[in-house]
Order: structure tokens, then sequence, then C-alpha cells
């Protein structure tokens, strides 16, 4: 099995030198006093060890042995439920959770961090601790006080866990169409009558209790309205009282993710509790949501990660054909690193996922903005960027972890097509980043449609232009790539301007281009980064560190960023192509 080393100097420097942690926090009164670069170094330290030595061992045979249905229980693989009882009792469900419930009140920047490391020890299991992360975030955001006081210091303990239940079959991402029904009692509850598919964690044997969050319609109304719903019902005094009509019809049998209970739920008059106004359900679920985007976006950067060591250690110990103009040693086979190709796949890999590192540092440092700040100035316009980020991170950061995966199973050549390997459970675990939680294509449709041309290109004006002013200020990097990124930063204007200008013309013209448009933005915006951590490790004190990023910036400037043109001149080309075609022919 392939050992996996999280890459702590890589974290240590996005956060102190590159984003500036410390000032970030010093400067947020939730933050001040509780957390400095040696409290962040000491979590990240045992992340490493807890990703490393408990969750990692358990990412094979957990996907190789898989999720079982017998009866009415849902039973986790071998190994799950121990390792954890020991990670919730370290109490990382609740880093980020609220202290005042029993969380850590650890930052958003300091949490993405922790996540890709689990992540890439084992996508499986973290899908647990993520989603109960995130229910808690909606409970907190939305409940009562009396709900937040009953549900969530057990949620954060990790005592038990929390799901999103969205899904039905005629239901998926046009959610209008569900049927689920919630009628009110005259206690203040709602029996809950459905069904639900798909739903991560909808049950398993980890807790004593899983918490759902449920979308159901009101009697007599259009509006989707959102519950907690629990398994078991909690009892006055915080005890579990009787079943509460949860019950799961069964757990779909998937392509990866083995790990993870996916679950056919269904509700028969469960007792259930508004969350939020009536009708208000998607505003209500979509602040789990954005949490859950992000995460997903952050499974591919594990991914890639993960995917990236897997390969270089085979790279370096794999004997195959001889360097090009002859054997550096003399010997008859090589190792395959000197070969162009594989260094061109592992390049490749490294430099997206280190820029894709600082995307979730800093999504996850403007979320902390927008959540903590005590200047209305500056808590609003985080905001705006974490509004133009989510729908980027989850998608860019998830197709490119599926790219880094292949690419490193290349690298494997046959003996990644095997399973002894382990290189193929990563491409099949990351495959479905691109589909849950919203598409890629619908998150493409969110940023562009709502996000860039929805307040006519506001938002995305005062973020290019806030990294044109922080570029011009680099002061220890290559002239020509300062202009590069900046030219592609007013082109990405321009496009978007003509997509502005012609979207109620053609209606169909965000939908078509939406994609390309993310990806420009997502290169673009990995070049911007590419210069941050060039000019911020230029006083490094390491040389070979600071060298390492010159030569990945170097590779990044002349081999990946000329992919943003590419996209962005699809763009340009309009939905004509795409749409022109009478269904018939298809």
């Amino acid at each position: 099995m392939n050992p996996y080393n999280a890459p702590l100097a890589e974290m240590r420097f996005l956060l102190e030198k590159v984003f500036d942690a410390p000032k970030t926090w010093s400067e947020l009164p939730a933050m001040a006093e509780s957390v400095d670069m040696d409290t962040a170094a000491a979590i990240l330290d045992e992340a490493d060890k807890i990703s490393r030595e408990l969750i990692h061992p358990i990412n094979r045979s957990g996907d190789e042995q898989g999720v079982r249905h017998q009866a009415d229980k849902v039973i986790t693989p071998d190994g799950y439920k121990a390792v954890y009882d020991q990670y919730a009792e370290g109490g990382w469900v609740g880093l980020c959770g609220d202290p005042e419930h029993g969380g850590m009140g650890m930052p958003k920047m300091l949490g993405v961090l922790v996540d890709e490391m689990a992540y890439s020890a084992c996508n499986a299991f973290t899908l647990y601790g993520s989603l109960t992360a995130g229910a808690a975030l909606a409970i907190h955001a939305h409940g009562t006080e009396e709900l937040k006081q009953r549900y969530l210091p057990k949620m954060y303990s990790g005592e038990w866990s929390g799901a999103m239940d969205m899904t039905e079959p005629q239901a998926g991402s046009d959610l209008r169409g569900i049927r689920t029904k919630a009628v009110p009692n005259d206690n203040g509850s709602y029996n809950i009558t459905g069904s639900k598919i798909f739903i991560t964690g909808g049950d398993h044997d980890l807790t004593e209790n899983v918490i759902h969050l449920v979308l159901a319609k009101l009697p007599n109304s259009h509006g989707i309205s959102l519950f907690l719903v629990p398994k078991i019902k909690v009892n006055a005094d915080e005890s579990l009282g009787d079943a509460n009509g949860v019950t799961v019809g069964s757990i779909e049998h998937k392509m990866g993710l083995k790990g993870s209970a996916t679950c056919v739920m269904n509700y028969d008059g469960a007792e259930g509790y508004l969350i939020g106004r009536p009708n208000r359900g998607l505003v209500c679920m979509f602040t789990m949501m954005n949490y859950e985007r992000l995460a997903i976006g952050i499974q591919g950067l594990g991914t890639s990660q993960a995917a990236y060591q897997m390969a270089t250690d085979y790279a370096k110990d794999r004997v195959q054909g001889v360097a090009a103009g002859g054997s550096p040693t003399g010997a008859t086979s090589d190792p395959i690193l000197v070969h162009g190709d594989v260094r061109r796949m592992l390049l490749t890999v490294r430099t997206l996922t280190e820029a894709g590192r600082a995307l979730s540092v800093y999504t996850g440092q403007q979320l902390d903005l927008a959540k903590f700040s005590d200047d209305a100035e500056t808590k609003a316009k985080a905001s705006r960027y974490v509004g133009l980020l989510t729908p980027v991170s989850k998608a860019f950061l998830s197709d490119r972890g599926l790219d880094a995966a292949i690419m490193a199973q290349q690298v494997f050549g046959g003996h990644g097509y095997i399973r002894e390997t382990g290189i193929e459970q990563l491409v099949r675990d990351t495959r479905i980043a691109q589909i849950y939680e919203g598409t890629n294509g619908i998150q493409a449709i969110d940023f562009l449609g709502r996000k860039v041309t929805g307040d006519n290109l506001t938002a995305l004006k005062e973020f290019i232009a806030e990294h044109v002013s922080n570029i011009n200020q680099f002061e220890h990097v290559s002239t020509d790539d300062k202009i590069k990124v900046l030219s592609l930063f007013e082109q990405l204007l321009v496009i978007a301007a003509d997509v502005n200008e012609n979207k109620l013309t053609k209606p169909a013209l965000i939908n078509a281009c939406a994609v390309d448009f993310l990806d420009a933005f997502g290169y673009s915006l990995y070049g911007y980064f590419w210069l941050a951590m060039t000019n911020a490790a230029n006083d490094h004190v390491d040389s070979s560190f600071k060298q390492q990023k010159q030569k990945l910036s170097r590779f990044y400037f002349d081999k990946l960023l000329a992919k943003a043109d590419y996209h962005l001149s699809q763009v340009a080309m309009g939905d004509a192509a795409i749409m022109d075609m009478d269904e018939a022919l298809f």
C-alpha cells in the first residue's frame, strides 16, 4: 500500500507567506485569541498523523469490502467504526464549528487543509464527517435556538452525524419536482412522508443517530421547505427516544466510494422540524450546499495530491527504457522519471495541485472574512468573492482532480489498470466529484449566468481589479509572466461583457459557453496564484524551496496557461455550432 504524507511545508507556506493568515486571524475578533501560526501548525501536524496512521490504512480495505445493507442496518467496512470513534474524539468533525455549541472554532482557511489531508487519505471515509459539518452549518445558520442547543453539540462531537436529503428519482438538478410532503402538527412539528435517493451517509453504524436535512413541500404549496428529521427521536432531555419512521430502502452499488453509504431513504410520517421560513428551504439548504461544494472540490484536490505522490514514487522505482541521449548512469534501463512524457504528466499534476491548494485556502479565507469580520465593507466584499469562487472551487478543482488521477494512472501504464497498485481506486472514487453536489456543468452555468453576468460583471470587475493591483506589486516574478496573466484578466472581462450584452437575444448562450468560461477563469486564476507563490518564495529560508517554485511556475506558464486562451476562444465562438443542429439529427 502506498503511504500518504501530507505536504505540510506547502500548507504552512500558503498560510503564512502567501495569504498572511496570522494577519487575517488577528483582525477577526472570533479568531484573534484562539488561533495563531503555532496553533495552526500543531493542528496540521496532528491532522497529518491521523490521516496517515488512521484514515489511510482503511482506504483500500474499505474499497474492497464496501458497505453492506443487512435487514434494517447499514454496515460500514471493517475498521471504519474504530477509526471514526478516534476521529470524532479528537474533535475533527467540529473543527470549524461554533465553540458555543461544542465546536473548536477554527478558521476555514485552516479547515480546508485538514479536509484535503483526509480526502487524500480516504475519500469515502471523509464524506461522513464532511456531511455532518455541512448539516451543522445549516442548522447553526437557520435553525431555532432550541434546535441548535439540542442537535449541534452532539453533531460537533461526532456522536451524531448529518445528511443532506434533496434528490428524488424524478427531481435531481431541478428540485421543483420533488414530491416529499410535510404536514403540520398541532405541536409545531411536521409529519414528513416521501422518498429520497443518492443520500450520502443516509444511514450507517458509525453514530447512534443520523440527523437528516430534508427538502419537502407543505400542503397546497409550490414552494420548498427544509426540515430537520432525526433518524431516532430526541427527547426533551436530549436522550434518544423512539424510532422516527426513517428507514433505508436500499444502498446504491456504485463505481467508486464503496466505503461511503449512499442510500435510498424512506420517510413514513417521520417527525420533522422546520428550518428557516416556510417555502425558503432552498435558501437554507444552500448554506450546506455551498459548504459541500467547496468540500467536494477539495475531494478532487486531495485526490490530486495522493495521485501525485503515488505516481512519483512509482516513476522513481519503475525501470523501463533508457533516457534520451543515453543513460546518465550508463545503465541499460533507467527509472521512467527520466522520460519527457512521464515528467510532463507529473509536472502537470503537481502544478495544478499546488495552485488548486492556493485556491482552496484563498476561498477559505474569504469565507472567514464573510463570516467573522466586524467591518461591513470587508464582510460584503468577501461575500461577493465567495459567490464567485464557490462554483469555480467545486468544478475546477474536481475536474482537475479527475485529470490528475487519470494522468497518474497513465504513469503506471498497465499496472495502473489493475487493482493491486491502488491508483485505479482514485480514478473511480473521484469521478463522482464532477457529478454530485450539482454537476460541474451546472456550477459553470451558475458562475457565468448568476455570479458573472447576473450583476452585470460588477463582482468580476471588482475581483479582477484587486488581483491586477496585487500583480503590479509583485517584485520577484517575470515581467512577461505578469503581462500574460494581466492580459488574460482583461480578455475575461471583454468576453464576459460580450456574453452579458447578448444573453437576452441569445438565451442558450450562457448554457452553451459556461464550462469554457469557467475553465478560462480557472486557468487564469491559477496563473495569478503561481505569480503569488513564486513572489512569496523569493525570501524563503530554504533555497531549494524557492528553486522548486520557480521551476514549477515556469512549467505552468510555458505549458498550461495557454489553456485559458483556448477556452476563451471557445466562448468567443458563441453557441451557433452547438444549438443550430435540429433535434432530429442527433
